[in-house]
């Protein structure tokens, strides 16, 4: 099934916009997982590019209302480690959030877009969270990404970068 009023091309799927490429994942209840991580592996192990994000609608490590999901930590982060993740981006909570990097990957909440920010704490791995509207931009290098949150007022809260 496609979502074509989204953009989507299906549940998952994997696209390249060089020098990146992302893979996009269904971390719904009723996701079809027995596909999917093989899916995902088999692109993730023939995948040449310098750069790997994956994202999806749910996190992995959060400080706000939903935490850590230790289910998705488990499915995934093995994968991530052995092909080279470097980064892992989702929605849902309505906050801003990015880890130092654990195990090599950061994860980022970019849920600050929608009209009800909520709170958001710290926990060990946070480098900066921010309950606050805004967006994320990303820049993409031969030997790094950079992450900036900007707020509504153009003002750059959080900076922060991922070296290959």
């Amino acid at each position: 099934m496609t979502y074509p009023l989204f953009n989507m091309q299906g549940r998952y799927y994997t696209f390249k916009y060089d020098p990146v490429q992302f893979f996009v994942l269904d971390a719904n209840d009723n996701a079809d997982w027995d596909k999917q991580i093989p899916w995902l592996e088999d692109q993730l192990q023939r995948n040449k590019t310098p750069w790997k994000i994956v994202y999806s609608h749910f996190p992995m490590y959060s400080s706000g209302l939903y935490g850590v999901n230790k289910i998705l930590i488990n499915r995934l982060t093995p994968l991530f480690k052995k092909y080279g993740v470097q980064l892992y981006m989702n929605g849902h909570e309505h906050n801003y959030e990015r880890t130092q990097p654990i195990h090599g990957i950061t994860y980022l909440v970019n849920g600050n877009g929608g009209a009800n920010i909520r709170p958001v704490g710290s926990s060990e791995w946070t480098a900066k969270a921010a309950s606050t509207l805004g967006f994320t931009a990303i820049e993409v290098y031969a030997d790094r990404m950079i992450i900036q949150a900007i707020d509504t007022n153009d003002q750059v809260f959080d900076q922060g970068i991922i070296r290959l």
